[in-house]
């Protein structure tokens, strides 16, 4: 029988068991519901499409107050816009610790509404509080709604075997960003200064807003982009899986063809992540694209000044999930467990020690 797991995310299995089957009242107007490996579910209201994400908030102090309100936002538009409609109102929940000083309360909110006013995001309602037990970086809960035309969402079910898999920023990313921020100095020793430095633009990275909404751009559903997933936990790897799951397809994958960021495989191989597409990566956004859209997409993205590539396609579910990799195919296999989790427990050891 399935268990919980020790920490993370529920499983497919438990999912399934536990939470789909117990959805609430029904409705006819819901176009996205609950399904494992979607970032958003999406409804109609007043002949609109309107997509609704909800995620923790996300607040690591040792990132700085700064970085880390920037990443709690962009954690939750990235997942926003996965829908391919732009984000416009946010709900959110604030659960502080004792611990939080007034002056980093300020700091923090005010990055979010700047970053919000950016994108064009409304905080309409909310709760903010200091609560005796709740601790960093689980600080509350949040809710980004984004509205759009019935005609310009997207989803796994518009995808279909032939579409081709584009990949942005390549592997690792949240990995590396995060390495970066919090061990700068042991990256300098190993590297030097300069590479450190370079390394830490890695953290501002961990975002798909731009790349997900430039996409759309170049059209949806049989005029381009299909569907839109951001690689977060288990990396590539467990996001293609889960994108070929959720559309009911197989997928052929050439590892060769993913761009990879400068700086990516240095860091990931100091801090003994020995794959580095396993691991945890908010800002790669994986897209599944008609054939004749995606040189499209990739070149409205490079525009942008975001590296991306067309690494693979979508196949009949019977042909599976397949790596290419020196021209030897082989099970393309869901990682389940993050390496990035021992690796950063191991790097923080190292730096109190």
């Amino acid at each position: 029988m399935t268990e919980l797991p020790e920490i993370g995310k529920i499983s497919p299995e438990i999912f399934r068991e536990i939470i789909f089957p117990r959805l609430g009242a029904k409705s006819d107007k819901v176009l996205v519901g609950p399904q494992h490996g979607v970032d958003v579910g999406i409804t109609e209201i007043g002949g609109q499409a309107v997509s609704f994400t909800t995620d923790p908030v996300f607040i690591v102090p040792q990132y700085g107050f700064k970085r880390a309100a920037w990443f709690a936002i962009h954690i939750i538009a990235s997942d926003s816009v996965t829908s391919g409609l732009r984000p416009k109102y946010l709900s959110i929940d604030l659960n502080l610790p004792m611990s939080m000083t007034k002056e980093e309360l300020a700091t923090m909110w005010d990055v979010m509404h700047r970053e919000c006013e950016k994108m064009g995001i409304n905080i309409i309602t909310g709760h903010t509080a200091r609560y005796d037990g709740c601790a960093y970086p689980m600080v509350g809960g949040a809710t980004m709604v984004g509205v759009g035309g019935l005609d310009e969402y997207v989803s796994p079910r518009f995808a279909r075997p032939g579409d081709r898999i584009i990949i942005t920023k390549g592997p690792a990313i949240e990995a590396c960003g995060i390495f970066a921020a919090m061990f700068p100095d042991l990256i300098a020793q190993r590297y030097g200064v300069t590479f450190a430095r370079r390394a830490e633009s890695l953290f501002f990275q961990m975002s798909v807003v731009e790349d997900a909404l430039t996409s759309v751009t170049v059209g949806v559903r049989d005029a381009g982009v299909s569907s839109m997933h951001d690689a977060t936990e288990c990396g590539l790897w467990g996001g293609l899986y889960e994108v070929a799951q959720a559309a009911g397809c197989g997928a052929r994958i050439e590892k060769e063809k993913i761009v990879i960021e400068d700086g990516v495989p240095e860091i990931c191989r100091m801090f003994g992540i020995d794959d580095p597409y396993a691991a945890i990566s908010e800002g790669s956004l994986i897209i599944t694209c008609r054939p004749h859209r995606a040189a499209a997409v990739v070149n409205a993205l490079s525009a942008r000044g975001i590296k991306s590539s067309i690494a693979g396609e979508l196949t009949d579910p019977e042909y599976g999930m397949i790596l290419a990799e020196d021209g030897i195919e082989k099970p393309l296999k869901h990682p389940i467990v993050d390496p990035f989790w021992r690796a950063f427990y191991d790097a923080a050891k190292k730096q109190a020690a």
